[in-house]
């Protein structure tokens, strides 16, 4: 499964509401302002034109799947919610730094059965649901290159 998948099998509803949850001030922060708005293709970008930009954007990733598309979309996505993957990776005991672990370190060994369920029952009233739908299918394609996407039970 490719990173692309993951956007195309939540559904373009999701993509809607991912890409209406990036936060342009931590793109700045994290310089990524600038490559992001070029990957999108736009002349301007604010929270408008990315939201009108949201059907454009879906259509690249049907048609084209592009791997590069994707994967600046997630890291815009990520960012853009270090509170809640924080949040869930404190949960699941999987030791990280703001957010981040060291490359060196096993994180499916922390990823117990259940896990994305149990994540999204703990934190679904907590956090925007499409965020937090994608980190969770995210972290399982990252770290036990799962071929599946989580739906929640409920």
């Amino acid at each position: 499964m490719q990173l692309s998948d993951i956007f195309l099998r939540l559904g373009p509803d999701n993509f809607e509401q991912l890409l209406r949850s990036v936060s342009l001030g931590r793109l700045k922060t994290f310089q990524m302002f600038e490559p992001f708005k070029t990957r999108l293709r736009l002349h301007k970008l604010n929270t408008e034109t990315l939201r009108k930009s949201a059907p454009r954007q879906w259509t690249r990733l049907e048609e084209e799947g592009s791997a590069d598309l994707a994967t600046d979309l997630a890291q815009a996505i990520l960012i853009s919610h270090m509170d809640m993957i924080k949040a869930v990776l404190d949960h699941l005991g999987v030791p990280h730094e703001d957010g981040f672990f060291a490359k060196d370190i096993d994180v499916s060994t922390y990823l117990k059965d259940g896990w994305q369920q149990a994540a999204w029952d703990k934190f679904r009233s907590q956090f925007p649901p499409a965020p937090l739908l994608f980190y969770i299918n995210h972290l399982g394609w990252e770290v036990t290159k799962s071929e599946e996407v989580f739906a929640p039970a409920s």
